[in-house]
């Protein structure tokens, strides 16, 4: 989704609900002024948790309560990824990406962006930084991949340096400029359209994680890159009532990395994909705006803004039951029959009877990392006034999954400490203030 839409869909999504969610950080400017004001402020800490922070040894045990990713003159939080091991977190501000240290102190930052850089994932595996990554305008949708290791000061350009890659996935594209009313035009990025295959808008949410076809299936065994899809809100049309998931095995990608370059964009990446997924839910606001697979439960979390569709219970939150292959079976709504891959939603939640779609009321949809053991950092988006410019906040607040109706994520207890796997030990949470190089101007 583009800044500018995220922002409008964001508000409007959220009209009206949340009373009970505890989002704090949808508050106003006083509020964020005052926590980025105490960011500077040193907290107690003890030796252990300063080099868990720092991302020493300790790092791969303890984790913050909070982690501020800062104030930004870039577009509002999309997504986020967590290096637990070496203990660092990256934010995604639509055009910028910012690396932090575990108190929220920044540490580099990848600019140069005109499109849209989405959700994020941190792949253990090859010590690299996923997201998403739009341009609509040039009909190209990419991955991008950063080196994680190299980000290691501010103001990175993406395009002049080799810190980022982009792999072009043609599936999105063919969907996303299919003429579907077959009149020879392809209508662009509208959603006052019957183009567009299964409403898509490109994609947004990135996760690792199994594969969803079930045992057997190519990749198995390989932590597989799921891609969402965007879809565009649209009442009036009847097949893109379905999320819809693409699977590739990332381990022969490097031959299809390309530099980033706007303006000459390339379609260097895979023919075809490794897995498509359909997930129905009823029509959201640009589909899948983070996508997280969580390991303890083996249920994938699809967090959305809500749909606009009368007759749907338009959640907010969606879990896709992992214990359950996909199955073969019609995708409803195709304006010709049409069968493939259909996930289950795990029978959880809230329950809709008319559509049997179920789901929650939860958030995530500014960005959500699974811990792995029933924990997840929740994104909280908020902006800040600097200087007369009003600059856009995000920090990650850590919650725990309760499985409650209608929001099964619960901030997790604090104060002024840190959770551990089973421990709670004393540490300081820091918001961070901006770095001095790190605007996008």
């Amino acid at each position: 989704m583009d800044a500018v839409e995220a922002d409008t869909s964001g508000v409007g999504a959220r009209a009206g609900r949340r009373a009970g969610r505890g989002t704090a950080a949808r508050a106003g400017a006083a509020v964020w002024a005052t926590l980025l004001a105490c960011a500077l402020v040193p907290q107690t800490a003890s030796a252990a948790d300063s080099g868990a922070a720092a991302g020493g040894p300790g790092s791969a045990r303890r984790l913050p309560a909070v982690i501020g990713g800062g104030a930004w003159d870039a577009g509002h939080v999309q997504g986020m990824a967590l290096d637990r091991e070496r203990g660092f977190m990256y934010f995604s501000f639509t055009n910028l990406l910012v690396k932090t240290d575990l108190r929220g102190r920044p540490v580099g930052s990848v600019t140069g962006f005109t499109g849209h850089l989405g959700d994020l994932d941190f792949n253990e595996r090859d010590r690299r930084v996923y997201g998403s990554l739009e341009y609509k305008d040039a009909e190209s949708f990419y991955i991008a991949v950063f080196d994680a290791d190299r980000i290691d000061r501010m103001g990175i350009d993406a395009q002049s340096s080799d810190v980022a890659s982009t792999v072009y996935l043609k599936e999105v594209v063919e969907d996303y400029t299919a003429d579907m009313d077959g009149d020879g035009v392809f209508d662009g990025d509208t959603a006052d359209t019957p183009d567009h295959r299964y409403g898509c808008s490109g994609i947004d949410g990135v996760a690792f994680g199994p594969g969803l076809g079930g045992r057997g299936g190519k990749g198995h065994g390989a932590q597989l890159l799921t891609v969402a899809y965007g879809v565009y809100s649209n009442t009036q049309r009847r097949d893109n009532d379905h999320q819809v998931l693409l699977q590739y095995d990332v381990r022969g990608w490097k031959k299809y990395e390309r530099p980033l370059s706007e303006s000459d964009p390339h379609t260097s990446g895979p023919s075809r994909t490794d897995g498509k997924f359909f997930a129905y839910t009823g029509n959201t606001t640009y589909g899948v705006q983070n996508l997280e697979y969580d390991a303890a439960s083996r249920n994938w979390q699809l967090a959305v803004y809500e749909g606009k569709k009368p007759g749907f219970p338009n959640y907010s939150l969606f879990t896709v039951d992992g214990s359950k292959p996909a199955v073969r079976g019609p995708v409803r709504g195709q304006p010709e029959p049409e069968r493939g891959q259909l996930l289950s939603l795990a029978r959880q939640g809230l329950y809709d009877e008319r559509t049997g779609v179920r789901g929650w009321t939860g958030p995530g949809e500014y960005g959500l990392i699974s811990v792995g053991d029933g924990r997840y950092y929740v994104a909280e988006s908020g902006t800040v006034e600097e200087g007369g410019v009003t600059k856009q906040t995000g920090r990650a607040v850590l919650h725990r999954w309760t499985g409650r109706t209608p929001d099964p994520l619960a901030p997790v207890e604090r104060t002024g400490t840190v959770e551990n796997a089973g421990t709670v030990e004393n540490a300081g949470t820091v918001e961070n203030a901006e770095g001095a190089d790190g605007t996008r101007g």
